[in-house]
């Protein structure tokens, strides 16, 4: 198995070298029994391996294509913090969002724990997004809950000479040059097909000038969890599926929050599909993106309309109709400063990311070796700040999955001109799952 980073994973380094803006994993789980505190050190001991137990060792060439490197083991000690409140959960999860995580130097990931004082134990896993995907995490946790970590055998960082590395990363950039050819003229084909949308790019942004000073800003987010038999029982009320259901959501929440196409009223949905080949695919990002317009207005009485483009959407990216994922090749020669300008022609205004995570492994609920009552995923980011964001439009990221009999709904978000406070996402959350007639625990 090669140590060289797909493409796709070279697009997201890439992306955050370019933007300074880091794209996390952050998984939460809710015990209101007691926590096995050796169960969940020996959890911190197997976590870093397989896909947490490396990092990226960029090429030596400006435009060479990076290799994994072995860091195996804890990559920071397990943080137990003091007791706090129950009402201080957000603001705890928040701050351990924000601590830093570098998959270059390290740490990739890091483990935390807080006591409360009703008894309540939370845990929660923040790691790099270069490192690795939900189908990587899932991986990585079920592996250390069952005490089965995996050894991928990367090298140690910096162990080849600096002659051994020129000659080898010239040759492989002498390799991937004849799928750089294919590609050039793949782009210029998407090009002309996109033109219109290059040309009006951004014109739907909203313009307003930042409410404060510019500088780092950590996204409003808030989870919602719904009995999976409610949901599920709302879906075929519907006329659709938990799947669908999940994208009228992410489209209704999403014209609340200003996200609406102003020609149409209509939402744009990114929609993340796996494309995991199995154990021996190590690819941090295994993943395609589906694009879908969803009506808002129709979607909360009738989820036929949405059911539809989603399915669509998905055959395009199956069939290759939407062939977004064949420029990637082209990414290790795209200068840093024109990344920001392609995510924006390629993926357009204003969307909204809408990833289903599916039915989660029973033993990703068990980090200390029994189920949690609530289990979280937070897509969170590092290193936003107000002036991009407002450049931007904003940001909606929606994610779900399915744990312990509950729809674990997560909401990332920022509008233009909005409070933007934890409770004022909430309060969008609440309205919107009340719309199709939902109703969940806000954490």
């Amino acid at each position: 198995m090669s140590d060289r980073l797909a493409y796709i994973d070279q697009a997201t380094f890439l992306s955050m070298q370019a933007t300074g803006r880091s794209q996390l994993v952050q998984y939460v789980w809710v015990y209101t029994h007691p926590v096995d505190m050796q169960r969940l050190r020996r959890f911190h001991r197997n976590v870093g391996h397989g896909f947490a137990g490396r990092l990226v060792e960029p090429s030596i060439l400006p435009f060479g294509r990076h290799r994994w490197v072995a860091a195996t083991g804890p990559a920071a000690p397990l943080d137990v913090d003091d007791a706090r409140a129950p009402g201080e959960l957000g603001t705890w999860l928040d701050e351990r969002s924000q601590l830093r995580v570098d998959p270059v130097r390290g740490p990739g990931w890091h483990l935390g724990v807080l006591p409360m004082t009703d008894g309540t134990t939370a845990v929660t896993l923040v790691a790099s997004h270069c490192l690795l995907d939900h189908g990587a995490s899932v991986s990585t946790v079920v592996d250390a809950v069952g005490d089965a970590p995996r050894d991928f055998g990367y090298r140690l960082p910096r162990s080849r000479t600096r002659r051994a590395a020129l000659a080898s990363d010239a040759r492989q950039v002498a390799r991937d040059l004849p799928d750089f050819g294919r590609t050039v003229i793949t782009a210029a084909k998407y090009a002309y097909r996109s033109r219109k949308q290059i040309s009006a790019s951004s014109a739907a942004r909203p313009q307003a000038a930042p409410e404060g000073p510019d500088g780092p800003l950590v996204l409003a987010a808030v989870s919602a969890v719904v009995d999976a038999a409610d949901w599920d029982a709302r879906a075929g009320d519907l006329g659709g599926t938990g799947y669908s259901l999940l994208a009228g959501f992410g489209a209704v929440l999403g014209e609340r929050m200003g996200r609406a196409r102003p020609s149409d009223g209509a939402v744009t949905l990114l929609i993340a599909l796996s494309d995991r080949g199995g154990p021996e695919d190590r690819r941090g990002n295994a993943m395609q993106i589906a694009t879908a317009t969803v009506d808002p207005t129709s979607a909360t009485g009738d989820l036929t309309v949405a059911r539809s483009a989603v399915r669509e959407a998905f055959s395009a990216v199956r069939e290759g109709v939407d062939d977004k994922h064949a420029l990637l090749p082209i990414t290790p020669f795209v200068p840093t400063r024109a990344v920001r300008r392609t995510a924006e022609v390629i993926f357009g205004d204003l969307p909204v990311s809408c990833s289903n995570l599916g039915e989660i492994p029973a033993a990703m609920a068990r980090a200390d070796g029994t189920d949690a009552e609530f289990m979280l995923f937070r897509p969170v980011d590092q290193g936003v700040t107000r002036a991009a964001l407002e450049r931007a439009g904003g940001q909606l990221v929606v994610a779900a999955g399915r744990v312990t009999g509950n729809v674990s709904l997560n909401v990332v978000g920022y509008e233009v001109g909005a409070d933007n406070t934890r409770e004022w996402l909430a309060d969008k959350v609440v309205r919107t799952l009340a719309d199709f007639g939902l109703k969940g625990t806000v954490i």
